[in-house]
């Protein structure tokens, strides 16, 4: 009979089991643009998760990758699986700001610490109920606003045309742009969008073109910023090009090819860590990750984009042994001490600055962060330290 009572017991038994937390076990979700117009840079941080650590503190981690193809509604069925299903503890994604835009509801409604990888400031700022559980690695575009201003001022230009994404990456650059040239007494004579599917800019590019500036701003990201920066070479521009941190990859200047000769552009230490003087603060984490890459990928593969990644996982190691102080994986506690812990960090070395967070500043950065950069022969050449 008590045999019996045994036996009858085991399935019930295995099934609370299976249905039980895997309290020794971290789930981390990650969104990425891998396909679509965000490929160019989607498909480093991919790759980039596979060179993160499987053990934190103790406890294994488990990485459950999507991609989201560079859209938004995908990007928000992703993180609803991913917080909802798979009950990950930390949400990593998306790789451009329309989609992390998109999953900070979710991220929120869940109470899922979420940490992009999109330079947006809006997808941190204003802080509010739902930001508060919303970090990000890239640098903002006001600090590198700030470092592009600062060049043209000391170059001599007086008069500019922008011309940016028709999305939130577009818009936040000019909002960030637009504040600093007027300080600068540098005046914005063109204004004009385009979207990141776009085949031909040649309309925008000739009102560029008749306004005669003597620089052109190019915000864009990823390989599609390429478009505009050909045509005002196709249509015999002459002045000072400028891009932004967005396309700081080798498929950019693969892309764009002779016409990006002489750009400028901010950028992340991690793209010219070997060219840093020694005494730079970023230099030895940069190289870090940099060999890290190389050594999987191959030798020149590396990509400021996969270090948003990096620094991604960088920040859970950093917060993991002081979240599991107050909570176990899997748990409501342990999500919510580890976004205290992310939004804790202090004096962290990554590849892309040195990070020291608060509750109003959930990305952590200051000028460490940024460097200004010429494309030389095909190359990148650190021209300042973007101070």
């Amino acid at each position: 009979m008590k045999q019996r009572f045994i036996l009858a017991a085991i399935p019930a038994l295995f099934s609370l089991l299976l249905s039980a937390p895997a309290w020794s076990q971290i789930k981390v979700g990650v969104n990425v643009s891998a396909t679509g117009a965000g490929a160019s840079l989607g498909i480093p941080e991919k790759n980039t998760i596979a060179l993160l650590p499987k053990e934190i503190a103790g406890k294994k981690v488990e990485y459950i990758i999507l991609d989201d193809a560079s859209d938004t509604t995908t990007a928000v069925k992703n993180a609803r699986k991913l917080t909802s299903e798979d009950k990950v503890d930390l949400l990593i994604g998306s790789t451009i700001a329309p989609p992390s835009l998109a999953m900070i509801d979710v991220a929120a409604e869940s109470e899922t610490p979420m940490i992009s990888m999109a330079a947006s400031a809006a997808i941190i700022a204003p802080m509010d109920a739902k930001r508060f559980w919303i970090f990000k690695t890239p640098q903002n575009d006001s600090h590198m606003s700030t470092a592009i201003i600062s060049h043209m001022a000391d170059a001599g230009v007086k008069t500019v045309a922008f011309i940016g994404f028709s999305d939130a990456y577009g818009e936040g650059w000019y909002k960030e742009f637009s504040k600093l040239a007027e300080l600068k007494k540098i005046k914005i004579v063109a204004n004009e969008r385009f979207a990141r599917p776009d085949t031909s800019v040649t309309g925008q590019v000739l009102k560029i073109v008749a306004s005669n500036p003597d620089a052109v701003l190019i915000a864009g990201a990823g390989t599609p910023a390429a478009l505009p920066q050909k045509t005002l070479k196709e249509r015999g521009y002459k002045g000072k090009i400028y891009q932004t941190h967005g396309v700081a990859n080798n498929d950019f200047l693969r892309v764009c090819g002779k016409d990006c000769e002489g750009t400028f552009l901010p950028a992340g230490p991690l793209l010219v860590a070997a060219q840093l003087p020694a005494d730079n603060a970023v230099k030895a984490s940069a190289l870090k990750y940099t060999a890290a890459y190389e050594k999987a990928y191959g030798a020149g593969s590396v990509s400021t984009f996969g270090g948003h990644a990096w620094d991604a996982g960088m920040l859970l190691v950093n917060a993991v042994p002081t979240a599991l102080k107050k909570g176990q994986p899997g748990s409501k506690e342990f999500r919510a001490a580890l976004r205290s812990a992310i939004e804790s960090t202090n004096n962290l070395a990554v590849s892309h600055g040195i990070v020291n967070m608060n509750p109003t500043d959930h990305l952590g950065f200051d000028q460490r962060s940024r460097v200004m950069v010429q494309i030389v022969g095909g190359k990148w050449k650190l021209i300042g330290q973007g101070n």
